[in-house]
């Protein structure tokens, strides 16, 4: 088995010590830091995020191979050639403003950076406005927003309007998810797509990006 297979079993296991000795070999060895994260660590985690979309691996798991993954890159980014390693995409996502539920978006977080995306969190209760804030300063392609009570869910097309309202509704496709949410309140509100889960989420978003 090559070090970049050892190295990709020992984040999708989790085994986080393994892996940041694996990853500090490989870059002794001459492996390049780029290359690592390519065929190593994003792979890992598409299999994470399919083994818990099926029922195999649950969010203690996911949690585990998250670490293992951010300790590998902690590793690999001061070996990083500038450019030689592009994220796939931007992603600002938040919790709607009165709502201070992160767990869900937390987890479509870690499956959005295992896949290669870069991620803006801007934590919980977030308002209309700083998501359009966010997405002057930061330029992303995709905003995502969760919601877990129905009291809060009305902030998803406030957000969409205060998006329009700024100009920047044309420039990011939006996601909605969350236990109240569904695909007909994505039509309605005019997101441009609802994640049923983190993987669900995630595989738009990708979708997206390569459209």
């Amino acid at each position: 088995m090559s070090v970049i297979d050892e190295l990709q079993n020992a984040v999708e296991t989790g085994n986080r010590l393994n892996a940041e000795a694996l990853t500090r070999q490989a870059l002794e060895a001459g492996e390049d830091a780029g290359n690592l994260i390519r065929q190593a660590l994003i792979p890992a985690m598409a299999i994470v995020g399919e083994k818990f979309k099926n029922g195999e691996y649950f969010v203690p798991e996911l949690l585990v191979a998250s670490r293992a993954m951010r300790a590998c890159l902690g590793i690999l980014r001061p070996a990083l050639v500038p450019g030689a390693f592009q994220t796939i995409g931007r992603v600002v996502i938040g919790t709607v403003r009165g709502d201070l539920h992160d767990i869900g978006k937390n987890l479509v977080k870690i499956m959005l950076e295992g896949a290669g995306f870069e991620v803006i969190d801007l934590g919980v209760d977030v308002a209309p406005e700083r998501f359009v804030e966010a997405v002057r300063d930061h330029q992303p392609q995709i905003v995502g927003m969760s919601a877990l009570l129905t009291t809060t869910m009305l902030s998803m097309p406030a957000t969409i309007d205060a998006l329009r309202t700024a100009a920047l509704r044309d420039r990011v496709k939006v996601i909605v998810g969350g236990a109240p949410i569904t695909d007909s309140f994505a039509d309605e509100i005019a997101a441009d797509g609802y994640g049923a889960d983190a993987y669900a989420a995630v595989e738009l978003a990708k979708r997206f990006i390569a459209a």
